[in-house]
């Protein structure tokens, strides 16, 4: 899962970005409008946290130009205000949900994953595979009933696999939704982790690499 934090208090976007890493989401931050819009025709994110003030363009008209812009992520808004007015408002712009700071981190986790679910095709909260299971909420993958100690990054990717039912997902597509713009693309990561990843999975082997495609379960 990718997100997109928008927020000019680098201290509170950065203590947000950690907390949702360590929740195993690949995070990118923006401090103003203008870089959050820029970034997001770049990149296809499955949520944007986006505060409500914010400089150079307004929390409001950054909203309405992702709303008008189609895309498919879904949109929190966060703002210093709690008046039923305001939530109203923020809600009429597009906005698929809104949180009043402060906040528990915890409800900003869960309203994240909720979010997330509704930008692409249901997928169950608990994905499974012949004696492999993976339970996307309290990030915990068993296999035969066994915990597997995955790092988040190797659960990111887990759940990517899990979720495309077979389907082929590409080394592109891995970094992309699973990876933060910190990483570097013509580095050999996706395969690394792909590799440790069917190492701790142990036999017999459910990752398959399709040749010049990606990798499927």
């Amino acid at each position: 899962m990718r997100v997109l934090i928008v927020e000019d208090h680098r201290e509170l976007a950065e203590t947000v970005a950690t907390g949702l890493r360590q929740d195993g989401m690949a995070v990118d931050l923006a401090l103003d409008g203008r870089e959050a819009l820029d970034m997001a025709t770049v990149h296809d994110y499955d949520v944007i946290v986006l505060d409500r003030d914010l400089p150079v363009v307004h929390g409001d008209e950054v909203c309405r130009a992702l709303v008008n812009d189609g895309g498919r992520a879904r949109l929190l808004m966060l703002t210093a205000s709690t008046t039923l007015e305001d939530r109203v408002e923020g809600l009429g712009l597009g906005a698929d949900d809104y949180l009043a700071k402060p906040f528990a981190f915890a409800e900003l986790i869960a309203r994240v994953r909720a979010l997330a679910r509704r930008s692409q095709p249901a997928v169950p909260p608990v994905l499974t595979h012949r004696d492999l299971t993976l339970d996307s909420t309290q990030r915990v993958a068993t296999r035969a009933g066994r915990r597997l100690n995955l790092t988040p990054k190797e659960l990111a990717v887990l759940e990517l696999l899990l979720a495309a039912r077979g389907g082929v997902v590409s080394a592109e597509q891995l970094l992309e939704r699973a990876w933060d713009q910190a990483a570097d693309p013509f580095t050999n990561t996706v395969k690394v982790t792909v590799s440790r990843l069917r190492r701790k999975l142990g036999e017999p082997p459910v990752i398959e690499t399709v040749p010049h495609a990606g990798y499927r379960i």
